[in-house]
């Protein structure tokens, strides 16, 4: 094998991806991933720190990117347009690859170990949600209510992007998940 690894964690990546779906998760080992992408156990670990993370990758710059737009958002708008506007800069992170994102939404269900790590993911992403809203003056309660609706819209548009046959983008997705949040909230 020579020196030059190419795009070693994405070849990694790729091998992951392949080997779950083919042996499934527990059943698929870190020499498992590095021998199928040509690579060695050393190379993994330079990329990720274990075998769940090839498909978490990338999930602190996602983080980042939400809470910058968050920050972003002008201080006259409410704490839902700061999220939503922080759900916007998540749909552009995230939502290029629809196919890979099927492939890696069905390898998490398919696992309650990934489950975890997608919940405490999610979790986290809440919690940055709440503590940015806080930094605007928003009250503690209502931030928790805003970051966690925000979590909500998320999960439920990412559900129907990845399982949904038509081509709309995630952040069209997204907003019309915003609106229908307002819609089953509206008191009637």
């Amino acid at each position: 094998m020579g020196r030059w690894e190419g795009d070693a964690a994405g070849r990694l990546r790729e091998a992951a991806m392949k080997l779950y779906g083919e042996r499934g998760y527990d059943q698929t080992t870190v020499a498992d991933i590095a021998a199928e992408a040509g690579l060695t156990a050393r190379t993994f670990f330079r990329h990720y720190a274990d075998k769940r993370e090839v498909l978490f990758a990338g999930s602190d710059l996602l983080l980042a990117g939400m809470v910058q737009a968050l920050e972003a958002t002008p201080a006259s708008e409410g704490p839902m347009r700061a999220v939503a506007a922080s759900l916007a800069a998540a749909s552009e992170a995230v939502g290029r690859d629809r196919a890979f994102s099927r492939r890696r939404r069905a390898l998490i269900e398919a696992n309650a170990e990934l489950r975890e790590r997608e919940l405490i993911k999610m979790a986290t992403i809440a919690e940055a949600l709440r503590d940015g809203l806080r930094r605007r003056g928003v009250p503690a309660a209502d931030a928790s209510l805003a970051a966690e609706a925000g979590i909500a819209v998320f999960r439920v548009a990412w559900e129907q992007w990845t399982s949904g046959p038509d081509d709309r983008d995630l952040g069209a997705i997204m907003r019309e998940t915003i609106e229908r949040l307002t819609v089953v909230t509206a008191d009637h």
